[in-house]
């Protein structure tokens, strides 16, 4: 399976970016940026294709398939823990009318997205660095969101107390990237921690035999 050929923009397409070749000619420029910038100083551990299509870029676009109504209309998002830019650039560079808000606690994965966002020219995705359990204290930051998402950061439960308050009071959600192992260790605790009801979608495969990933969401 690792030796499959991937169509990105096919992926893509399937779940309804809107401009599929324009979302591919993007991702090149960030995947060069990224190969760039990751020379001088260390922001992830896959950046040769074809493993930063199947594991950082299939896996962020992955949402989409399984909440496709994110695809469409001014959704507000934060992604907490961004790291070098996983889900948010990604999802930025697909959905040009989603509203995203990239945080991390390093100061040198915050920078290098606010880099990504300005070379690509996102004018839908803005950084901010600071720590979700310090940001949850402030009022711009409460209520201020439809989504609040995160992969690949800490245990869902505490990603959950530390931005308790980001989320909209009327219909915000959380949604979490997950493995199946990971969402049946914590999902115990989540239920313990909140009376949302909380839920885990189907099990999928990434590209290339590069892992099983579901969501946990509320």
């Amino acid at each position: 399976m690792s030796g499959e050929l991937f169509d990105l923009a096919a992926f893509a397409a399937e779940r309804n970016v809107p401009e599929p070749a324009v979302f591919v000619e993007k991702i090149r420029r960030f995947q060069d940026l990224l190969r760039e910038e990751n020379a001088k100083y260390n922001l992830t551990r896959i950046v040769e294709s074809p493993e930063f299509e199947w594991k950082h870029v299939a896996d962020s676009l992955a949402i989409a398939g399984f909440f496709p109504e994110l695809t469409r209309g001014r959704w507000r998002i934060a992604d907490i823990g961004c790291g070098a830019g996983f889900p948010s650039v990604v999802l930025a560079a697909a959905f040009p009318d989603v509203e995203i808000t990239a945080i991390d606690s390093t100061g040198k994965k915050a920078n290098f997205v606010r880099l990504a966002a300005e070379t690509l020219s996102l004018a839908n995705l803005r950084v901010v660095c600071g720590r979700g359990v310090e940001l949850n204290r402030k009022p711009e930051f409460q209520d201020a969101f439809d989504v609040v998402t995160a992969r690949a950061v800490a245990p869902a439960a505490k990603l959950f107390r530390e931005c308790s308050k980001f989320p909209r009071k009327k219909g915000g959600r959380f949604i979490f990237y997950q493995s199946p192992q990971q969402a049946e260790s914590e999902l115990p605790e989540l239920f313990s921690l909140t009376k949302r009801h909380w839920h885990k979608t189907d099990a999928f495969e990434l590209p290339g035999g590069a892992g099983s990933r579901l969501f946990l969401y509320s």
